[in-house]
């Protein structure tokens, strides 16, 4: 069994210690999947193997951009709709309040509710005056959790844009259960990030290191655009072959563009103002809304089982190097970082990899394992960059699947976590929209780590811990050994 993961990591997580085996394999899986920023291939291959090793991308002389996505993804932007927000947001205490909305059984309360049933309430949005809000646009989050059991489950959330929103929670467990609801952004606030991600080509840049024969470096600003290397006239143009992505860098002041040896994060951007930064500020995002269900008690019928065990939190991982072998069972595991867009420090430009590149050299087959970690990266730029990054890996994957329809691909969504403009939550659930509609309609099974890390009372991490990691690579390996 061979595994290969082309992987957006930090240059830290780049230098980990390749020559370890992974006698525990699910640990080093769990690092893998837990630690998912952007893009993730995973390939596992058994009984055979293959000594290629595919070459990092190389920078190009400037070349025109391959054109237009295809018609499959041309219209994914459209699924972005948001219910929109009324009025100008200028008056601050109009914006959803976390301490004046309220919810409420949307019937009568019960002495017992039925295992496998549903629980559902109202959500009221008030906004600083306890005033009824009359829109809807909210991002709110509703868990229903047991507390002994360690057990939570998400709550579906159905947005009435009237200012009220309908929650409803699947009874998994019997026992008790309590509800929470969190208010993530109120929409006044969501329509800030909105503005963002329409109008900013980007909110952050970034760094290459460019050296020369003598060991002379001369580092400038690069991005997705010309436009915002602060250099317009006067740039290097990167193409990935396969994918036809653009990059460009300010064109450093002697050394010449293919001199390139470096990447690294730059600067973030001031994108808000006073107002808007108010609307996103830490007292009013992500905050508990006051509790509005008591607990209800769920009875096990006699012909269901659907009752959870107790959950262990004693369970111990350890860090994944970019190449494990465990020998008994013939895997082998290969790490891979992304090319960019890649928030991190000062990592090799041959250490970056175009995922679309990594999957056409697989062979693929019914011991062939590929993971694909797509998401909160790309936060930082328009989602039309997203939508082109997926272009290309839809293309890639349809491609392989073709060839070899036993390969077993799995995509794993971003998860909770970031709560700024350079990476809401509210990003991140338009990135999973943006996912699940691209690779809809091929033969691919989908890792839900936004629904893990919506689950449990746990505090939202973009590197989440270990209970969720755990979770993640067990539902993963379930496709692996579904019995």
């Amino acid at each position: 069994m061979r595994v290969l993961i082309t992987y957006q990591m930090s240059s830290k997580q780049l230098q980990a210690p390749t020559d370890l085996f992974i006698r525990q394999f699910k640990w080093h899986m769990t690092v893998v999947v837990g630690s998912v920023i952007a893009i993730c291939i995973l390939y596992i291959r058994v009984s055979w193997h293959d000594s290629t090793v595919p070459l990092p991308p190389q920078p190009h002389p400037p070349c025109k951009s391959s054109g237009s996505l295809p018609q499959e993804l041309s219209g994914l932007t459209h699924l972005l709709h948001w219910p929109p927000t009324l009025g100008d947001g200028g008056d601050l205490l109009a914006s959803t309040s976390p301490q004046t909305s309220t919810y409420h059984l949307r019937g009568p309360p019960q002495a017992s509710y039925t295992l496998g049933g549903y629980l559902e309430a109202i959500l009221v949005a008030r906004d600083h005056r306890g005033r009824p809000k009359t829109h809807g646009g909210d991002l709110f989050r509703a868990q229903l959790l047991g507390p002994y059991l360690k057990a939570g489950v998400p709550g579906d959330i159905q947005d009435l844009e009237n200012g009220t929103y309908l929650l409803s929670f699947p009874l998994l467990w019997a026992g008790q259960a309590q509800v929470q609801v969190r208010l993530i952004h109120s929409s006044e606030a969501v329509r800030v990030l909105q503005r963002i991600w329409r109008d900013q080509w980007a909110t952050v840049d970034f760094t290459g290191y460019f050296r020369g024969p003598t060991g002379y470096e001369e580092i400038v600003t690069c991005n997705v655009n010309p436009l915002l290397t602060g250099e317009e006239e006067s740039t290097c143009h990167y193409r990935d072959e396969d994918s036809g992505e653009l990059w460009f860098c300010a064109r450093p002041p002697t050394l010449p563009c293919d001199s390139l040896v470096g990447h690294s994060s730059g600067h973030y951007w001031n994108v808000t103002t006073p107002h808007e930064e108010a609307l996103l500020a830490w007292n009013v995002t992500d905050k508990v809304l006051p509790q509005g269900i008591s607990p209800i008690w769920v009875a096990k019928e006699s012909n269901k089982s659907l009752a959870l065990k107790p959950v262990d939190l004693h369970a111990t991982y350890q860090t994944g190097p970019l190449m494990a072998v465990e020998t008994t069972r013939g895997i082998v595991l290969h790490w891979r970082a992304h090319g960019w867009p890649l928030r991190s420090l000062r990592t090799p430009v041959a250490s970056l990899h175009s995922v679309v590149r990594e999957l056409g050299g697989l062979a693929g087959g019914p011991h062939t394992v590929v993971v694909l970690g797509l998401g909160s990266h790309f936060t930082t730029f328009p989602p039309s960059v997203f939508v082109q990054r997926l272009a290309g890996i839809r293309a890639a994957v349809a491609a392989l699947l073709a060839r070899e329809p036993r390969t077993l691909v799995v995509i794993k969504l971003a998860n909770t976590g970031y709560k700024s403009v350079y990476g809401s939550d509210w990003f991140t659930l338009q990135v999973n929209r943006l996912l699940r509609a691209a690779f809809a309609d091929l033969h691919v099974a989908f890792v839900d780590a936004w629904e893990m890390t919506s689950s449990l009372a746990l505090p939202d991490r973009i590197h989440p811990g270990r209970l969720i990691v755990r979770s993640e690579v067990n539902f993963f390996l379930s496709f692996i050994c579904p019995t």
